[in-house]
């Protein structure tokens, strides 16, 4: 970095996130990419790949409220740059497995630091961003998902086929590495970074910077099982539950669909497996600015986020046409279609608890409703195994396209922004309009 100070230098921090981002799901990616040679070569069935799924998502949900506590407590700079080794290290030890034992513990390791990525994306939205930025922020964040997800397919493959499998798991964990190096050398508070302007410092703060280190500093916090008490605590949270098992299934089971329903060569599916993934880039990407829009346009925060989500559930049900069996190139564009909706919707729903909740408690709050997700995952992918196994993918395909018109109805009777001025909790949050 220069030795003066950076224009806009919160839009590099989001960058570090973005890579963040895209690494933590390239690690993830890996065994789904190459689930069909890996069930091949150890006679791995569709049921013992589910609960090797499990095994990452148990430790991954269980681990998002103590990442938030963590954040909250240490700092995001110090939580997320050792999380981020720690997951590093765990996708390289897949190399070693050789079972599906083995893969199980790895991805157990592995699963226990990955959710701290998207707690302290949350953070960072917080500490770097105005109201109007954050939901741009988010839609990076889960762009890097997906961007991790476009790039997998081929380059493990590539790697897979030139140096072996074991040789793809190494090169992606220490991808990760590198950008631990980076993230500590550059992430500082906007209040001490070297770097930033006096404009942007005070854009981020609103011109009130003194007044929010007074009240972090003398106003009493709450404990963490307090949230629970709130209407939007539960209204984020079931929404993550009943939403989430669409992203998650298409991450786990796309690929195998794709070879085992569409016919698809593993080479083939590797070629066009990544489109769907980067429509979904565009969808968290568009879904976030465009609220972001709505919002300079003096429109609430939580409203405008509402708005974006109600149009990306209506699109959903459009996935039950893959019942019907289409092409190759329709299926594509069903799934990415669907995808594109997913990730403008999750952009905007895990931005509204930077949006309602106060700077300081956001890391330990989003834990709480991120961990919906994962039980949601969880849930999910031991069934999916099972009734891909017993029946077929049509049941799943049926209740991947009801599930987000069901989340929005939890968002649309829960959420409330002015409901957040609870005299019963120690603190008075800010009420956004909506």
């Amino acid at each position: 970095m220069t030795k003066g100070p950076i224009n806009n230098l919160r839009w590099w921090i989001a960058g570090l996130v973005f890579l963040s981002t895209v690494i933590n799901y390239v690690d993830r990616q890996t065994l789904s990419v190459l689930a069909p040679r890996l069930t091949r070569e150890l006679h791995l069935t569709n049921t013992e790949y589910g609960w090797i799924s499990q095994a990452f998502l148990i430790p991954y949900t269980a681990m998002f409220i103590l990442a938030g506590l963590l954040i909250d407590r240490y700092g995001t700079k110090l939580v997320y740059g050792v999380a981020a080794a720690w997951w590093s290290v765990a996708a390289m030890l897949h190399a070693a497995a050789g079972s599906a034992l083995g893969f199980g513990v790895f991805r157990f390791l592995l699963g226990t630091a990955e959710s701290a990525n998207f707690v302290a994306a949350q953070k960072v939205a917080a500490e770097w961003f105005p109201p109007k930025d954050r939901g741009t922020l988010n839609g990076w964040v889960q762009a890097g998902s997906v961007t991790g997800a476009v790039i997998t397919p081929p380059a493990v493959i590539w790697m897979a086929d030139r140096w072996g499998w074991r040789a793809a798991f190494l090169f992606t964990g220490a991808l990760g590495l590198l950008w631990v190096l980076a993230w500590f050398s550059c992430y500082h508070l906007p209040e001490k970074h070297p770097l930033i302007t006096e404009a942007e410092r005070a854009l981020i703060n609103g011109g009130e910077m003194e007044r929010r280190r007074d009240e972090d500093q003398v106003a009493p916090s709450p404990k963490w099982i307090d949230y629970l008490r709130l209407p939007q605590t539960w209204g984020l949270l079931l929404a993550r539950i009943i939403s989430d098992p669409v992203w998650w299934f298409y991450l786990f089971w796309l690929p195998k669909y794709l070879t085992e329903q569409q016919g698809l060569s593993e080479q083939r599916m590797s070629w066009l497996v990544w489109i769907p993934y980067l429509v979904s880039d565009i969808g968290s990407v568009v879904g976030g600015w465009y609220s972001g829009r709505l919002i300079a346009r003096q429109v609430g925060a939580v409203a405008a986020r509402k708005a974006v989500m109600i149009a990306s559930a209506l699109i959903m049900p459009l996935g039950l046409l893959l019942v019907l069996r289409p092409s190759t190139a329709l299926a594509l564009a069903l799934i990415s279609l669907v995808l594109g909706a997913h990730s403008s919707w999750k952009t905007n729903l895990v931005t509204m608890t930077v949006d309602i909740f106060p700077r300081r408690v956001v890391a330990s709050v989003h834990g709480i409703v991120a961990t919906g997700g994962g039980i949601g995952g969880a849930l999910f992918t031991t069934l999916a195994g099972y009734v891909i196994d017993s029946y077929s993918y049509t049941p799943l395909l049926v209740l991947m396209g009801v599930l987000h018109p069901l989340a929005y109805l939890c968002v649309a009777w829960l959420v409330k922004g002015e409901a957040m001025r609870s005299a019963k909790l120690k603190f008075q949050p800010p009420s956004p309009v909506g």
